[in-house]
Order: C-alpha cells, then structure tokens, then sequence
C-alpha cells in the first residue's frame, strides 16, 4: 500500500483545484461574474442599497419604525429589481452549479476517505 506524505497531498489537491478551475461551469461563472461588475444597472442598484442600508442602520437607531420598514421595502424592491435581471440570474445559476460540483468533490473524497479507513480497520482485524 502506497504511502503519501501531507506534502504530496497538498500537491494532489493543488492540481484538483486547478482542474476545477479550467472547468467550464467556473469559467462561466467567471464571465459572468465579471459581466455583473462591469454592469452599469447593476452597479446603480447596489450603490442605492448601500446608500439604503445606511439609512435603515439609523433609522433603527433613532427607533423610526415606520420609516425603517418603508427603507427596507425600497432595498427589497432594488434587491428584486436586481435578481430579475438575465445576467443576475444566470449568474446565480451558475454559482449554484459550481457549488454543486465542489459539494460532490468534498463528498467524494469524505466517502471514499471513510470507506479506505474503514477497510483497513476490517483488514487489519480479519490479520
């Protein structure tokens, strides 16, 4: 049986994440990303939740309630104005994906690291 010191696991997960990286689901994730950055609507509509956000931290602060919850109803509608844009949802999509795939590697190593731990132990006892 092959023994691999913690430096050449390293390595080996090194050389996953870049296979991970150079996949297509994260390169469209990465476009899309960057199409999100550079879009002007976008970019609008974050710099008024931010400016509303501020607002609401004081309004709260002050006790307005009722003025707090009509600031919160703007980010909300801002917030949802944002996810309905094409480029916002197809981002999320593929966000979901590469998360998807990196909870299957994370899985697969757990599992496959569990059952050779577990084998060894049977194997060990049948010695």
């Amino acid at each position: 049986m092959a023994k691999y010191t913690r430096e050449e696991i390293i390595e080996r997960t090194e050389q996953l994440a870049k296979m991970i990286r150079d996949t297509e689901e994260v390169e469209f994730y990465q476009r899309a990303e960057k199409q999100i950055n550079q879009n002007q609507k976008v970019n609008d509509r974050i710099a008024q939740i931010k400016k509303l956000q501020k607002q609401a931290v004081n309004l709260q602060h002050y006790g307005k309630i009722a003025a707090l919850k009509e600031t919160e109803a703007k980010i909300d509608a801002l917030q949802k104005e944002i996810d309905e844009l094409p480029i916002v949802s197809e981002f999320k999509e593929s966000q979901g994906i590469v998360n998807d795939m990196l909870q299957m590697v994370t899985k697969t190593i757990s599992e496959t690291v569990e059952t050779e731990i577990l084998s060894s132990i049977e194997k060990k006892k049948e010695e």
